[in-house]
């Protein structure tokens, strides 16, 4: 398995490291945590808050699109040899598998085929969050920049009430001091908490996860335009590649067919069987034997109609109808034909 699987989350984690340690630095070097207990404005809250959650769907995403890296690699294998019908999307709980799976009705049904389009689709959920991410930047910066607002606003607030009570009440003087300095507080680190986490932090998380998905989209086209092209494209290659699954399919059936039969053949057998018993204990009964014998009889006739009832229900599943699809792919192969052109002289 290639290593460039694993890229995204590697890029992920040396960048978280490196936050880790910048949010270190802030804490030892600023005393931002105490001003953050203190904080009248709970901005900064806000701020702290909205990051770590979103570095939280950061990491989601980030794995996410790790596991799809890791099923598309699989797939890459599947279909170097067996094409795209080999490929299996069993559960389709990626997007990956989603893509295949709607590639492949597309593809049996000979429609129009636009694989930008349909693997868009797909995806466009790891995207949107992906810019969401970067919004959320955008948001923290904004935040930052109210809070430097709010801070001079409670930094004015704060020095109109000293210069009120100047010279006549010292205590209010001093409240109106340090409330001055708490606005200021306020404003320095709303300001270097919005920068720090959303203007660097988070926009390079953002732009982690959309490289992850640009990466996971170049693979998955890669898998198309090379491995699945036959498959994808109008040719008598590709009807024959049908026909031999569908073969393969009816071959299949058939097998379970015989086997049904058989298990129905052993059953009617036993039936044959119980019957000539219950025709022995009739027998019996009319020359004097107990009757529980004949009740035991009744129940296990019973038992093994239920028996031969799931066996005609498991007959009638298997023995599906596998002709009519078989004509529709040799009537359109006929259509798509060219007419013969008039003999030459």
């Amino acid at each position: 398995m290639s290593n460039k699987v694993y890229r995204t989350l590697l890029f992920w984690l040396v960048w978280a490291s490196f936050a880790l340690i910048v949010t270190l630095g802030l804490y030892l070097d600023t005393g931002i945590w105490e001003f953050i207990k203190n904080d009248a404005t709970k901005l900064t809250w806000v701020i702290l808050a909205l990051f770590l959650m979103s570095m939280f769907a950061s990491f989601l995403l980030t794995m996410t699109l790790t596991r799809e890296s890791i099923e598309v690699i699989q797939m890459e294998s599947v279909a170097r040899e067996k094409g795209l019908m080999g490929i299996a999307t069993p559960l389709q709980r990626h997007a990956s598998h989603r893509f295949f799976a709607s590639l492949k009705e597309v593809v049996m049904a000979n429609g129009p085929l636009n694989l930008e389009a349909l693997l868009q689709t797909e995806i466009s959920f790891y995207q949107r969050v992906s810019h969401g991410l970067a919004v959320m930047g955008n948001l923290l910066i904004t935040q930052g920049l109210i809070g430097t607002v709010m801070g001079l606003s409670i930094t004015l607030a704060g020095l109109s009430s000293s210069l009120e009570a100047l010279g006549h009440d010292e205590a209010l003087l001093l409240e109106g001091l340090r409330k001055a300095m708490g606005g200021m507080g306020t404003a320095f680190y709303a300001t270097l908490m919005g920068a720090v986490f959303g203007g660097l932090l988070l926009r390079v998380f953002a732009l982690i996860t959309e490289n992850g998905v640009e990466d996971l989209y170049d693979r998955i086209m890669k898998i198309c335009l090379v491995y699945c092209a036959a498959d994808c494209k109008q040719t008598e290659e590709k009807n024959v590649r049908i026909l031999n699954g569908e073969v393969a399919a009816l071959g299949a059936n058939v097998k379970l067919l015989q086997a049904a039969f058989a298990d129905s053949k052993q059953a009617m057998l036993e039936f044959r069987e119980e019957a000539r018993k219950l025709s022995d204990f009739g027998d019996g009964l009319e020359k004097g034997d107990d009757l529980a014998a004949l009740r035991e009889a009744i129940k296990m006739q019973k038992h093994y109609r239920v028996l031969l009832r799931q066996e005609i229900k498991l007959v009638d599943q298997v023995n599906r109808a596998w002709w009519p699809p078989l004509r529709r792919l040799f009537m359109s192969s006929r259509k798509r034909r060219p007419p013969p052109g008039p003999p030459h002289e």
